[in-house]
């Protein structure tokens, strides 16, 4: 099997807006901007009230796709210091043990996710604290107001799910830093948004590709089977989203995992058939344009600044290892001092690269098909 690569695109900013039509580039560039406007959202939903009430015994988030990734931002950024756990839950079904100690935070960008839903409504059964993350008006915001929970109303600004990660995201922060989960003050948000739009600026399209980072790397993922590690559980999150980034913006599959994990098993893919490139004399600096090549493994490192000393050692005879095998590698190093600023710049490199991946193997970003043909099928 060989796929058709085109390379040129990447520096023809009217090819990319023909190609772009759900404009997934401008949804991506506004994640500075939808941190800024969801800390507002949050406070302005009543978040800090729940400092009152104490903290809970444990923090469920029930959301699914590109809105359950949020409970995954949650866990990452409070860390293994977290004083509960927090557990994100993509599922029907909400846990026996959840009860009225603890906190469910019901997030779906529609508001109508039936999975979210039917945990919510659970949830309100059983006594416990409600929080929801969604549009206004929607079924999510009435169950809320039926429990007498705290809703947060979300402004999509017309974006998929998918690229609202941070307009769902940030009321769980504002609600973890009210309860003293994890410190996420203002001041932090908003140096988080500075530097999403720094990134933006950095990965805008009119970048050309041999300075554009993303560009550079989208270039590297595509016509590849890219395997995404994360150097640290932060890291790990940032590779489950390019992972989920690229299934979705480039309908690409992609294979995901965190170190040390990721070494006790995915690592054997190393001696297998998708391994080396057949041609080893290959000039990885030629133009593909119209090029049609064989898939095979390239490992993208995502490096957490913060890692354990002795995932730090595994991380590079990781890549020593891939480059004795012929395995290409590329890396990206996170950004920023605190947690969720870390996590920002991997996510937000790698949700442009897997637009512009996208654009390289001539697939439009935006549309889902397959999801909504299923949910169809499931709702007759």
């Amino acid at each position: 099997m060989t796929i058709k690569i085109e390379e040129a695109v990447l520096d023809d900013v009217e090819a990319m807006q023909a190609a772009d039509a759900g404009q997934m580039l401008r949804a991506v560039a506004s994640s500075g901007a939808q941190v800024r406007q969801a800390a507002i959202a949050a406070e302005e939903a009543g978040l800090a009230r729940l400092r009152e009430e104490g903290q809970p015994r444990a923090v469920v988030v029930a959301g699914m796709g590109g809105s359950g990734i949020s409970g995954d931002v949650l866990a990452a950024v409070a860390g293994i210091g977290c004083r509960v756990p927090v557990v994100t839950l993509r599922d029907y079904t909400l846990p026996g043990w959840v009860g009225p100690m603890d906190l469910l935070i019901g997030v779906s960008c529609s508001g109508s996710t039936e999975e979210t839903l039917a945990v919510v409504e659970e949830a309100a059964r059983r006594g416990t604290r409600l929080v929801t993350v969604g549009a206004p008006k929607s079924p999510l915001a009435g169950l809320s107001e039926q429990a007498r929970g705290i809703h947060v109303p979300v402004d999509s600004g017309g974006r998929l799910p998918r690229a609202n990660i941070w307009a769902l995201s940030v009321p769980l922060l504002v609600a973890a830093h009210a309860l003293g989960l994890a410190s996420v003050p203002r001041e932090v948000l908003d140096r988080t948004a500075d530097l999403l739009d720094d990134i933006a600026q950095r990965c805008r399209p009119t970048s050309e590709a041999f300075v554009n980072p993303a560009k550079e790397l989208a270039l590297a993922v595509a016509g590849s089977v890219p395997m995404l590690w994360g150097s640290s559980p932060l890291a790990g999150v940032a590779a489950y989203r390019f992972a989920c980034q690229l299934n979705e913006n480039t309908k690409y599959p992609a294979v995901f995992g965190t170190l040390p994990e990721a070494n006790h098993n995915q690592i054997m893919a190393f001696e297998g058939a998708l391994a080396a490139s057949s041609n080893v004399d290959e000039d990885l600096f030629r133009d593909r344009v119209g090029d049609e090549i064989e898939p095979r493994i390239r490992l993208v490192l995502l490096r957490d600044t913060v890692e354990h000393p002795q995932v730090t050692r595994r991380r590079e005879v990781s890549q020593e290892l891939a480059e004795a095998r012929g395995i290409p590698v590329s890396e990206v190093v996170a950004e920023g001092a605190h947690p969720l600023e870390r996590l920002a710049s991997l996510v937000a490199l790698t949700d442009y690269a897997s637009v512009y991946a996208a654009f390289v193997l001539g697939v439009d970003p935006s549309p889902v098909a397959s999801i909504f043909e299923l949910k169809e099928r499931i709702a007759r």
